[in-house]
């Protein structure tokens, strides 16, 4: 007769100790955020918190470090600056992976945010909003 292994001794043992650079990054971001980020995130809070979405800024997905994330609504808010002009392919891979995670990702510059937010926050509403599908006609109509 075996015995039984109790669930806390066949579940895998993580060193508690040992913090993964990723999220010591996401911390760090966190700390010392963009003017543009702030700005968004207060926004984000404050006025979007009416739409029950929810959203966590500094967010790890993968191998990336994401500004803003809702999981529940499956959408990625990207802030960039200057930095992004000339890393396209870079930005474009990680949209791609975000993607395939089931994403939606939508990328603002830091002067849409700081000069814009009314239509930065519309674009993110938007996107949260569900489609409507449309009603089928009835038998007999749109058909010529």
């Amino acid at each position: 007769m075996t015995e039984k292994q109790s669930s806390d001794e066949s579940r895998a043992v993580r060193e508690r100790s040992v913090v993964p650079t990723n999220k010591i990054r996401a911390r760090a971001m966190r700390s010392s955020p963009t003017k543009a980020e702030q700005k968004l995130w207060w926004h984000l809070r404050h006025r979007l918190a009416l739409s029950d979405s929810h959203f966590r800024r500094q967010v790890h997905l993968g191998r990336y470090i994401v500004d803003f994330a809702s999981h529940q609504l499956k959408i990625v808010v990207e802030i960039d600056g200057g930095l992004h002009a000339v890393r396209v392919n870079l930005d474009a891979t990680r949209t791609k992976f975000l993607e395939s995670e089931g994403y939606r990702v939508l990328r603002f510059w830091n002067n849409e945010v700081l000069e814009n937010i009314d239509g930065v926050l519309e674009t993110i509403q938007s996107a949260i909003l569900p489609t409507p599908t449309p009603t089928p006609p009835h038998k007999g109509e749109g058909s010529s």
